[in-house]
């Protein structure tokens, strides 16, 4: 897939294509479904698909005190697209100059001009230009006068139609599981694995420590059941991806971490050096909310039980949301 990041950089014999936009923050299970249409549009045409985003997201620059903490970082973001078969994704710098292009001259310059749009396809609730003037309405007009047809795609959601924030309040919540399945995928944090304070070594459950900013909306405080996946590792090594026990937030047992940590033990291995490595955290399930212990011995005895409850998921887990 071709990661543009300026018009100028789309190759002379990109052609024509079948386009969307959006931001498709997660590349959740709606946005998923809009993207396969665009390439089977696209397919049957004979020509390339294209999704249109934008970096940083519009309210970090318009409203940045209203701004969402974001699913997953650029990055992610990428390589989920890239997962549905688009055969290139334009990020545009999205800056108050862009902002401002009226619907017209957004469809005009990006489009047409730039894209060689022969197709565009939206959601419903598609709004972009100055002050999101421009909508389907808006697009349909734009497209009769500029020669591309347009397809509206229904929402995706077996009660409810999925959406970003709610996903966003799932995983607030603590409620990763419900998360995963309007995702279509576990959620996951990325993060190089740092040295810590090395209590949990002490404690008899080693942990990779993804120190202060990991990529990623992390989840509620509390313990989690998922995944270690070491980036870097070949597919088929059986250390790349491990089951682990997951610890979120401050430890409030003791009171020398102030700051928010994502640990994660991986089941019955006290003998990984993962120190420096970029690892991902793929969270299925919490266990349970952050405790306060009376004493080292009783926080211990939890944290079996913890490891116990999450090697016993993994082994009954279907490997899904």
């Amino acid at each position: 897939m071709l990661r543009l990041s300026h018009l100028t950089e789309l190759p002379d014999d990109f052609g024509e294509c079948v386009v969307t936009i959006g931001n498709f923050d997660g590349v959740h299970r709606g946005h998923a479904a809009l993207l396969r249409e665009v390439v089977d549009r696209a397919a049957a045409r004979s020509v390339r698909s294209c999704a249109v985003t934008f970096d940083p997201h519009p309210l970090q620059v318009l409203h940045p005190e209203r701004a969402p903490q974001l699913i997953a970082s650029t990055t992610t973001r990428l390589e989920r697209l890239a997962e549905t078969g688009l055969d290139a994704v334009l990020v545009l710098d999205f800056t108050h100059e862009l902002a401002a292009m009226t619907p017209e001259e957004f469809v005009r310059d990006v489009f047409v001009e730039g894209l060689h749009a022969v197709e565009v396809v939206v959601g419903g609730d598609t709004r972009f230009g100055a002050k999101n003037a421009g909508d389907v309405h808006t697009l349909r007009e734009l497209g009769a006068r500029y020669g591309f047809t347009v397809e509206v795609m229904p929402d995706v959601g077996e009660h409810h139609r999925i959406s970003s924030t709610d996903i966003r309040s799932a995983l607030a919540d603590g409620a990763v599981d419900v998360a995963g399945r309007s995702l279509g995928h576990l959620h996951d944090v990325r993060g190089v694995v740092v040295r810590g304070l090395q209590r949990g070594r002490e404690l008899g459950f080693p942990t990779a420590n993804l120190g202060r900013r990991p990529e990623g909306m992390v989840p509620a405080d509390g313990v989690y059941v998922g995944w270690l996946v070491r980036e870097g590792v070949a597919p088929d090594d059986p250390e790349r991806r491990m089951p682990a026990a997951i610890s979120v937030g401050t430890n409030p047992t003791f009171d020398d971490v102030p700051e928010r940590t994502v640990e994660a033990y991986v089941l019955d291995r006290d003998d990984l050096d993962l120190y420096d490595e970029t690892v991902r955290i793929e969270f299925l399930r919490r266990l349970r909310g952050n405790t306060k212990f009376n004493s080292i011995d009783a926080l211990i005895a939890q944290m079996r039980r913890d490891v116990d409850q999450a090697r016993e998921i993994c082994r009954t887990s279907l490997d899904t949301p």
